[in-house]
């Protein structure tokens, strides 16, 4: 894939639009989806949109009991305990999912941290490349079968504009030489767009088409490692804490991507692509604001996405994607 396919498909959608709109009149009956985080935030209202339209959602959760609690209304959910920091937990929520169902038709990545003070996982990995990106990695290649099982099967990555901090930093991908907590969530956000790349290209043969996406900037439980203050200098709250952003999305506005990415058939035969605003992104120069939306070519990059792979697949030990 180059940024020549990063081109938008004048979707009848908009940055405006909700969960709500983006599923009207879809039937999602015999669907079986995967959403991770599916239990607050954006995902929780993923999950919300896609049982409301009667698929069948399971949402592995660091914690379990909260995301009970938080889904206890939501016919059609069920919960499964997994910490994507600790790969041992990916992989026996896997194998759990996989003794419940035959086929995956969705799997979507929507878990996530921001902006942590350092914290060092496994064997001393960085924890928001981790979280992000390695723990999406592992659960995705462990349940690649049953997404190949299903009649063209979707993934669902949530990256961020934040990838436009840097591109994946191959000579100190875990920050050894010292810490950055804005270059290590952008860095994981580069991660996540690749990642997508890559499974994209390996999965179309069996069906399996993967998408990252910018869902906007919205204020949910992804902002609770920043302190207010921080929050008051980039201008997205008062000192009450109060929204006075005039760009944010309202969090149904901002699931509004992730479920169009999931559902839309204008991206039928299509996959490998960055998302905003429910259409395909359009490339970005290097040194444009962030805001001013649009992907980096170093996100999109073919070779990167499969170096990034093999790095991947090296460090986490998954099993490569076979049926």
């Amino acid at each position: 894939m180059t940024s020549i396919d990063q081109q938008p498909l004048n979707s009848p959608f908009s940055a405006a639009t909700t969960a709500q709109e983006v599923m009207s009149g879809r039937d999602l009956s015999g669907v079986t989806a995967v959403v991770t985080g599916g239990y607050s935030g954006l995902g929780l209202e993923s999950t919300r949109a896609l049982t409301a339209a009667g698929a069948r959602v399971i949402v592995p959760a660091r914690r379990p009991e909260i995301a009970r609690t938080a889904l206890k209304d939501v016919k059609g959910s069920d919960v499964v305990p997994m910490d994507l920091t600790d790969l041992g937990s990916v992989r026996s929520a896997a194998a759990h999912i996989r003794d419940r169902i035959a086929r995956l038709d969705l799997l979507m990545a929507v878990a996530g941290v921001m902006a942590t003070p350092e914290l060092r996982v496994g064997p001393g990995w960085e924890g928001q490349l981790t979280a992000n990106h390695f723990g999406h990695f592992t659960l995705a290649c462990e349940l690649y079968p049953l997404l190949a099982s299903a009649d063209g099967a979707r993934v669902v990555v949530n990256s961020s504009a934040g990838h436009a901090l840097t591109d994946i930093r191959w000579h100190d991908p875990h920050f050894r030489t010292g810490y950055d907590k804005w270059l290590a969530y952008g860095q994981a956000k580069t991660a996540n767009a690749l990642f997508a790349v890559h499974l994209d290209a390996l999965g179309k043969g069996d069906g399996v088409r993967a998408f990252a996406l910018h869902p906007g900037k919205i204020l949910t439980g992804l902002q609770r490692e920043m302190t207010l203050q921080e929050q008051v200098d980039r201008g997205w709250v008062d000192e009450h804490g109060k929204l006075i952003g005039a760009d944010f999305k309202t969090p149904s506005q901002g699931a509004a991507t992730g479920l169009w990415a999931a559902t839309s058939p204008l991206l039928d035969g299509r996959g490998g692509l960055y998302l905003e605003d429910c259409d395909v992104a359009g490339a970005s120069a290097p040194g444009t604001p962030m805001d001013d939306g649009g992907v980096r070519a170093y996100a999109t990059d073919p070779d990167s996405a499969a170096r990034l792979w093999d790095l991947s697949l090296a460090a986490t030990g998954a099993t490569p994607t076979t049926r």
